[in-house]
């Protein structure tokens, strides 16, 4: 039984929106249903796909799609919660939302360096996104959370 939805959104949707949803969807059990949004629909990084497939995460079969088609389609959430500053700042309303969070992540899309070095900083996002997504279920679980 699904309790909360979920909308993670960044710039592009390729990258640090996908990694929160997957992880709320795999951590959350049958209390959360995440969905993930940019601010416009880019591509989903292929170094993204391969650290979470590292965690036993498969997400290579995702789209990405545009925060501001949700919004028309007049879908529902209990959160929002951008992942980069940018969607923080023009993140759109959506009505109905109850908690409205801004977690400020590093873009892997504009990494630099060796393969290695990307990789290695796409991981360090990767963990990032995992401990604040574990803590976000740790306290949600207090009913409180959601008045």
């Amino acid at each position: 039984m699904i309790q909360y939805k979920i909308l993670f959104v960044c710039t592009h949707n390729s990258s640090r929106s996908q990694m929160a949803e997957a992880f709320l969807n795999h951590y959350g059990g049958e209390r959360f249903q995440a969905e993930s949004a940019g601010l416009e629909k880019g591509t989903l990084n292929p170094r993204v796909v391969k650290v979470m497939q590292e965690v036993g995460i498969d997400i290579s079969g995702k789209g990405t799609q545009e925060a501001f088609d949700l919004v028309k389609e007049g879908r529902l959430y209990q959160a929002v919660i951008t992942v980069c500053d940018d969607a923080a700042e023009t993140c759109p309303v959506f009505p109905g939302v109850m908690k409205r969070l801004s977690w400020s992540f590093p873009d892997p899309m504009k990494f630099t360096g060796s393969e290695k070095e990307i990789i290695a900083q796409t991981r360090q996002v990767r963990d990032g996104i995992k401990e604040k997504v574990l803590a976000f279920i740790e306290e949600a679980k207090n009913v409180e959370y959601w008045t």
